[in-house]
C-alpha cells in the first residue's frame, strides 16, 4: 500500500496515480485513463508530458502500469476533483510546507523561498525517514530472533515492509528465481544448492515413528536470518526503484 504523499524522484518531489487514487478512492486504472486524457487533449502536449513520467508498481506478483507526476501535474489531475477527500489531500501540501518551514527554522537553516523549494526539501527527508524505517524495524526483528523461520512467516514479514505477499506466491517466485527446488519430484520446494551456498536457508528434518512400526522423515526449508535480511531487502529494493 502507498503511505507516502509525496516522494523523491529523480531529484524532484513527485506523487503517484497510485497515491491520488488511493487518496481519491478512485481505481488506479481510471486515474490512469484521465492522465491519458491530459496528455492527449492538452494544447501543450509537451508541457503536459513534462508534468508526467510512466513507471510501473509491483503488486500480487504482477507489475501495473502507473504515473508519477509533478506538482503541476498533480494541480491539473486534481482541478475537476471535488468533496472532503479532496480537500484533505490538498491540505496535506500545505501542512508539509508549513511543517518543514517551522523544522528549518528551528534548526537554524535558510527558510525556503517558494513552495517548490519546500516541497523538495520536506519530500527528501520524509523519503530518507520512510526508507529507513521498514530496514530498522526488520534489522530489530531478526537481532531478537535465535531461529530460522518458514517461508509462510517470511511472507508475512515482507509484507509488513510494505510488499503484498503470500506464502503461495512466494514459493513460486522462490522456485522461479531459483531459490527453491522446482518440478514434480520428490525434493520439490527444498533449497537449491545456490541457497544453501549463500547460507540463507537450512533444511529442518523430523523423524516420525508410524503405527506400522516404519520410519516418516520430513523435510522442511526454513529461512535463516541472513536469509531473512537477504530476501526482505530484496524485496524492498524493488518497490524503491
Amino acid at each position: 500500500m502507498v503511505n507516502k504523499l509525496v516522494i523523491i524522484k529523480n531529484d524532484q518531489p513527485v506523487t503517484s496515480s497510485l497515491q491520488v487514487a488511493e487518496s481519491f478512492d478512485k481505481e488506479p486504472s481510471k486515474v490512469n485513463r484521465s492522465i491519458e486524457k491530459i496528455l492527449t487533449e492538452s494544447g501543450t502536449p509537451k508541457m503536459a508530458s513534462e508534468f508526467f513520467r510512466p513507471g510501473t508498481y509491483l503488486s500480487r506478483g504482477k507489475q501495473y502500469p502507473m504515473y508519477y507526476m509533478t506538482r503541476d501535474g498533480f494541480t491539473l489531475l486534481a482541478m475537476g476533483f471535488t468533496g472532503k477527500k479532496a480537500m484533505q489531500f490538498k491540505i496535506k501540501y500545505i501542512d508539509a510546507f508549513n511543517k518543514m518551514e517551522q523544522q528549518i527554522q528551528n534548526g537554524g537553516f535558510n527558510v525556503p523561498t517558494s513552495m517548490s523549494e519546500a516541497l523538495r526539501l520536506a519530500a527528501d527527508q520524509q523519503d530518507r525517514i520512510e526508507q529507513m524505517k521498514p530496514k530498522v524495524l526488520f534489522a530489530n526483528a531478526v537481532e531478537t530472533s535465535d531461529s530460522s523461520i518458514l517461508v509462510g512467516e517470511l511472507a508475512k514479514l515482507i509484507s509488513q515492509n510494505g510488499v503484498d505477499i503470500g506464502a503461495g506466491r512466494l514459493f513460486k517466485w522462490m522456485r522461479s528465481n531459483g531459490y527453491l527446488i522446482s518440478g514434480n519430484r520428490s525434493d520439490r520446494n527444498l533449497p537449491t544448492q545456490k541457497s544453501m551456498d549463500l547460507k540463507i536457508f537450512e533444511i529442518k528434518e523430523r523423524t516420525y515413528n508410524n503405527p506400522d512400526g516404519s520410519v516418516r522423515v520430513t523435510r522442511t526449508p526454513k529461512v535463516t536470518g541472513k536469509g531473512q535480511t537477504y530476501f526482505v531487502n530484496k524485496f524492498l529494493k524493488e518497490i524503491q526503484q
